[in-house]
């Protein structure tokens, strides 16, 4: 049985708390940085070759392909400080301003794009000009909506009862027509929450509406990674893993936790026992679930009625230009959102469109020749220039538990980053962050489970990012 080790003197710490970090996902990796900047010795263990979970690139030929296209809205307060944390913030940046293209495929021509974007006016004004010019509602469904955002915005977050709601009848209940939940209530939120309205818990579509589009102007202005998403996740966080001491293992599967009776922790991996004070569990919760010991949590059954959501993304490289703008989302079809990722694969002729498909329940499985046949004549729809562009590649990745589903009642299933084994915590974006699964939660979950260690271990916390900080 060995402990936690590093190279004497690789971090210029003295010996003192040592900590075993399961999983290098976002959670992973933040968590083990932060404990790590508190002087306490962690080794990250993570299963797959790499780093960066669910968010993460890959080599197709000459491609650098993410396996799906991720985004952030300014008011991921948690992820960007992740993203100044590895000195990736320059490769991911945000808009200057909200502003985003819809395309409805079945519009009359000259009224196929609307867009949603903001002013610097003051929450909710900084909406106001959007909503009054967006031509995809009628003049009645735009007053609608205004009334029904006012009543969103008056919801209190911190009441259960939001948790046990369903947003799609919140939104009927306020006046919501069909279109209405279409052309705006499901074009944000099946994005953010992998799910349709009607299939959502009110608590977490509340969440994602209030702090993103009516707590600051600037909330929902949209960040996405410029390049790969490997070179973010797993090239810099694992340079930022060594600059702060942090023994990094890929390749490595967690088989066992168990507590020693001189109340530290034993964890086993093929070949080796690691002794450490804390340990974070870092994964998805159906593993985290089977790697708990015995009365960790007084209902551990809950970890495995969380259910997940699935995630379809279609990746296509033309010969030609055939989208001027950088991302667009679509109404009037099985399209959603397409980005351009063209300069970001290392695409040198031609242009490389990924399409992110969320809430793809009916989907997931198809086979590609299918999913061929029904998109490429959707993205000739929606895009002229498209019609008669040779297709040099067609693609599909599918990441089928993506994300826990956010229907109504998870609330209550999802644990906090405490167990009742002093020394052991939960971090992953299932756990209690109040956010749906995203880059931001997964963030936020790690630095829970890194301030509840810290505090535990009687070690500093100051440096750590505010979890409840306002949105910025």
């Amino acid at each position: 049985m060995s402990e936690v080790t590093q190279p004497a003197g690789a971090s210029g710490r003295p010996d003192g708390a040592a900590a075993v970090v399961v999983g290098g996902g976002l959670a992973g990796l933040t968590t083990a940085l932060a404990l790590a900047d508190a002087g306490v010795r962690v080794t990250l263990l993570e299963g797959r070759p790499r780093l960066g979970g669910l968010a993460f690139s890959f080599q197709r030929g000459e491609l650098t392909v993410d396996n799906g296209q991720h985004v952030y809205l300014r008011c991921c307060t948690a992820y960007r400080w992740f993203l100044d944390r590895i000195d990736g913030a320059l490769l991911a940046p945000l808009q200057d301003r909200l502003d985003v293209p819809v395309l409805d495929a079945e519009g009359t021509p000259g009224r196929r794009l609307g867009r949603i974007g903001r002013t610097a006016l003051p929450v909710p004004l900084h909406l106001a000009r959007s909503l009054a010019t967006y031509q995809h509602l009628s003049l009645a469904e735009r007053a609608k909506v205004g009334r029904a955002a006012l009543a969103l915005k008056g919801l209190d977050l911190s009441d259960p009862a939001l948790d046990a709601q369903n947003f799609g009848e919140w939104l009927a209940a306020h006046g919501q027509s069909e279109r209405a939940v279409e052309a705006l209530w499901d074009l944000v939120g099946v994005a953010t929450l992998n799910a349709v309205a009607g299939d959502s818990s009110l608590a977490l579509a509340a969440m994602v509406f209030k702090t993103g589009l009516l707590s600051d102007p600037g909330a929902a202005d949209i960040g996405w990674a410029r390049v790969p998403l490997g070179e973010l996740h797993d090239t810099l966080a694992r340079k930022a893993l060594d600059s702060a001491g942090v023994r990094t293992e890929v390749r490595t599967r967690v088989t066992s936790i168990s507590l020693n009776e001189n109340g530290r922790w034993s964890v086993q991996v093929p070949g080796e026992t690691l002794e450490a004070d804390t340990v974070v569990l870092a994964v998805p919760q159906r593993e985290a679930h089977d790697l708990l010991p015995e009365g960790a949590l007084d209902a551990p059954e809950r970890l495995l009625e969380i259910g997940t959501a699935p995630i379809l993304n279609i990746h296509v490289v033309y010969d030609r230009k055939v989208l001027a703008r950088p991302f667009f989302a679509a109404l009037g079809s099985p399209v959603q959102w397409v980005f351009d990722r063209t300069e970001a694969s290392g695409l040198r002729e031609g242009q490389y469109l990924a399409l992110s498909q969320s809430a793809a329940q009916d989907e997931i499985d198809e086979p590609v020749s299918v999913l061929r046949e029904r998109y490429l004549p959707e993205l000739e729809r929606l895009l002229p220039a498209a019609r008669g562009a040779g297709v040099k590649d067609f693609f599909v990745t599918r990441e089928r538990t993506a994300t826990f589903a956010p229907t109504p009642g998870v609330g209550r299933l999802r644990p906090g980053a405490r167990t009742k084994a002093p020394g052991l915590y939960l971090a992953g974006s299932w756990t209690a962050t109040g956010w749906p699964a995203t880059m931001e939660s997964a963030v936020r979950s790690g630095i829970s489970a890194a301030g509840a260690a810290l505090g535990a271990l009687g070690r500093p916390r100051d440096h750590l990012f505010d979890v409840f900080e306002e949105a910025a």
